[in-house]
């Protein structure tokens, strides 16, 4: 079946399509690259098995860095009109407050957020509904026939399609688990409005190693109080069941400091959780194709660089290596390896790995050596408090009004 995206793409014809690139998955990472390419003038084929982005839960916060990102490939007003900005950070640890940040952060829904990018696809981006059932790939062409016959013909394929496996077995390439089971996030929302809580977004770190949490942070999207939390954990965790069972008790007992500023953890949604681990790829170097996003490698979303990596991929396949490979004639592998041994690329990624590894060892390890750099970590931060305190004793106190 083919249909739009929105009220101005057009459906792909029935039959046969020639396009100059085909991306597979209209995810994030898949629409944001058909925008890109269409505003450039190259025709584009964007394939989905769904018009309309279905509610999935991810990690709902970004940086201001990947906000540059968005501002750099021309989305950053998009993105400001389905996000909310936050420039005020309160982070607790030690069970009190232990900085305050200014600086942008933004929150958002996933399938909103998807959604938004959809229906800023250019009206020249063949947006074509339904699942492929045969991929052909080689130094010329590449030919993707879908499940209700009809044939898409591109010069370059790009796998955008996630979490997903049926498109990357076709094509013969495979996923290796670097860390399994690596994360889990639980996103729930808190029964107190915006309003009542007062602050902009909270973050607080956990305290003891057998917990196994990371962080907790609370901020609004919307008239909405979200919480997301990231604990190193298995969705078959007895913790965890006990948690989706009586969440707000559990918060209780975890974090009493902030218990009152956040309404005492009285939980207005079910808790929802996504499991994440660590994957690279392999055998992705070959003739008409290309891996992007979480398609290509996978990393823990409580590290926040996620959204960086695919914004990367996108801008770096954008600017630079798509326009070079469709210049010249045929689409061999060692032309594709340019975008996979692209410095920018792979510092995006191998940052994104290593923050991933280190956090959790830093928060579950017990070993000698990560036991002393706990220490060492905290000392410094304890030194910090201490040393903001004595500031604050040696200011004099301000005049009472009369």
């Amino acid at each position: 079946m083919s249909t739009t995206g929105n009220s101005e793409a057009p459906a792909a014809p029935p039959g046969r399509t020639e396009v100059e690139v085909a991306i597979v998955g209209a995810g994030l990472a898949g629409t944001v690259l058909a925008i890109t390419l269409a505003r450039a003038g190259r025709k584009v084929a964007l394939i989905d098995p769904h018009r309309v982005h279905h509610d999935e839960f991810r990690a709902e916060k970004t940086r201001a860095e990947q906000m540059g990102l968005f501002e750099k490939l021309g989305l950053g007003s998009v993105f400001r009109s389905i996000s909310t900005p936050m420039t005020d950070l309160h982070i607790f640890r030690f069970g009190q407050l232990f900085e305050r940040k200014q600086t942008f952060e933004y929150a958002f829904s996933y399938a909103p957020l998807v959604n938004g990018m959809r229906a800023a696809l250019p009206p020249e981006v063949l947006l074509t509904v339904g699942k492929v059932a045969e991929v052909s790939t080689g130094p010329d062409r590449q030919r993707l026939v879908l499940t209700d016959g009809s044939v898409i013909d591109a010069r370059l394929l790009v796998v955008a399609t996630g979490y997903s496996e049926a498109v990357r077995r076709a094509i013969g390439v495979e996923r290796i688990e670097e860390s399994k089971a690596h994360s889990l996030t639980m996103g729930f929302d808190l029964a107190i409005s915006p309003q009542e809580f007062g602050l902009q977004s909270l973050t607080f770190y956990g305290r003891r190693i057998a917990d196994r949490i990371a962080f907790l942070t609370i901020f609004r999207i919307g008239e909405r109080l979200r919480a997301n939390m990231f604990v190193y954990r298995t969705v078959a965790d007895p913790w965890v069941r006990a948690f989706r069972e009586n969440p707000q008790q559990m918060l209780l007992d975890l974090m009493p400091e902030i218990a009152e500023r956040c309404g005492n953890f009285a939980v207005a949604s079910e808790v929802e959780v996504r499991q994440v681990s660590l994957t690279t790829t392999q055998g992705h170097r070959r003739d008409g194709v290309v891996f992007i996003g979480d398609a290509f490698v996978t990393t823990c979303p409580a590290q926040g660089d996620g959204i960086h990596r695919v914004l990367t991929d996108v801008e770096c396949l954008s600017s630079t290596h798509i326009p070079a490979w469709l210049a010249t004639p045929g689409m061999v592998a060692d032309k594709i390896c340019a975008f996979y041994d692209d410095p920018i690329k792979i510092a995006a990624d191998t940052r994104a790995l290593r923050a991933s590894i280190y956090a959790k060892r830093i928060t579950t390890e017990t070993g000698l050596e990560w036991r002393l750099r706990r220490l060492r970590n905290n000392t410094a931060r304890q030194l910090m408090v201490f040393g903001r305190r004595f500031r604050e004793a040696g200011k004099p106190a301000e005049p009472r009004a009369a």
